[in-house]
């Protein structure tokens, strides 16, 4: 055998090895990408696939294994988790289909609104939003209906978030997985204490996923009255879980006295009312996924 030949056959074996070397780490590494995938889940909207998010994650996890480099002494399981996960946020990103623009008018939509409603001491009308903004009540409808189907319940102010905000951590603590699950219980709760027609729609419109024109049609009214009782649902929704949740911010939106003042004080006794800490952290998994009824 000359030396040429026998330079080939060795870097052939070299390269089978290391082949095998490459299958093995995906191999050992793939429950990896199912325990990321199920974090992921957890701070994320139900629709969002899982089998989607794991043919993310395996490709990720084989791309990562290609490109290990075992001389930077670096664990390969911190190697692959950091890349995973920035493959299951892409992956996001791709299911976000509200632009940057369209987001940016759905902030400011709801800075009006949470204005007006302070100053107003009641929801304001999708007509004095849009003067307050110098836009159209189409222009308003328009830009609620493009960026809810992407909304994300945010416990801190229900604010609309881009894939990047769903994922702010890498993972939970114990602690951590405590608060979000007592958090999502409140949620839960609050939603069950809303008013009849206001939970009529959050159900329909968020969990159901069903057109506003068929929700605007069972309860007998428009869609442009369906478009107001969603955002007078969240308002409700955010300041009741701020009440409770977090005292200080819910102060920076006072109500004035009178019916609606107290409606709302009768709202958050309901909250409340509706079970203690166990029964929140009843209502969800030591994952933090919803248990179902």
């Amino acid at each position: 055998m000359s030396g040429a030949t026998f330079a080939a056959d060795r870097r052939r074996v070299d390269r089978g090895g290391e082949d095998r070397r490459r299958e093995n780490r995906v191999e050992d590494h793939m429950p990896l990408v199912g325990h990321l995938v199920r974090e992921m889940l957890a701070r994320v909207p139900a629709h969002v696939n899982r089998d989607d998010l794991l043919s993310a994650g395996y490709a990720a996890l084989v791309h990562a294994a290609r490109g290990y480099d075992e001389n930077r002494n670096v664990p390969f399981a911190r190697f692959a988790a950091a890349r995973v996960r920035g493959a299951l946020l892409d992956e996001l990103r791709g299911l976000d289909w509200a632009s940057r623009s369209v987001r940016q008018r759905a902030r400011r939509t709801d800075g009006a609104r949470q204005e007006l409603t302070a100053e107003l001491g009641r929801v304001p009308t999708v007509r004095e939003v849009a003067e307050r903004l110098g836009c159209s009540v189409e222009d308003i409808e328009h830009a609620d209906d493009d960026v809810q189907r992407a909304v994300v319940f945010s416990l801190q102010g229900f604010a609309t978030a881009g894939a990047d905000d769903m994922v702010t951590e890498p993972s939970a603590g114990p602690e951590e997985m405590l608060i979000m699950r007592e958090r999502l219980g409140y949620l839960r709760h609050a939603i069950d204490a809303l008013p009849e027609r206001l939970r009529a729609v959050v159900q329909g419109y968020f969990f159901d996923e069903r057109p506003m024109a068929r929700i605007a049609e069972d309860l007998g009214v428009t869609e442009s009255r369906v478009s107001q009782l969603r955002a007078e649902a969240l308002t409700l929704l955010r300041d009741g879980l701020n009440a409770h949740l977090d005292p200080a911010l819910a102060a920076q939106n006072p109500v004035k006295e009178g019916c609606v003042a107290r409606r709302r004080a009768a709202y958050y006794s309901q909250i409340s009312a509706r079970g203690d800490l166990r029964a929140r952290l009843a209502l969800t998994g030591p994952d933090g996924m919803p248990i179902a009824a």
